[in-house]
């Protein structure tokens, strides 16, 4: 989700979105809706059913990080 929509979104609850960062935002978010304020702190696994953002959170957890970069040119023997 982006950071727009979810402006919107928080705008809608009566929650002012002015100096907060994403997480912070939807961690807002959450409470309103009546979950807990977790986003970004999962793993594997959420039991928040009905949290707007569940998808969003698992999905960015698993997104693959690069850790190693290519050397330039190739061994040779």
């Amino acid at each position: 989700m982006k950071i727009q929509d979810i402006r919107s979104k928080a705008k809608e609850m009566g929650i002012n979105s002015f100096g907060k960062t994403k997480a912070e935002l939807i961690r807002a978010i959450q409470k309103a809706e009546g979950n807990f304020d977790c986003y970004g702190t999962a793993t594997d696994y959420c039991d928040q059913l009905d949290c707007s953002f569940r998808s969003s959170c698992l999905g960015e957890e698993r997104k693959p990080r690069r850790t190693s970069r290519k050397k330039a040119g190739g061994d040779t023997e």
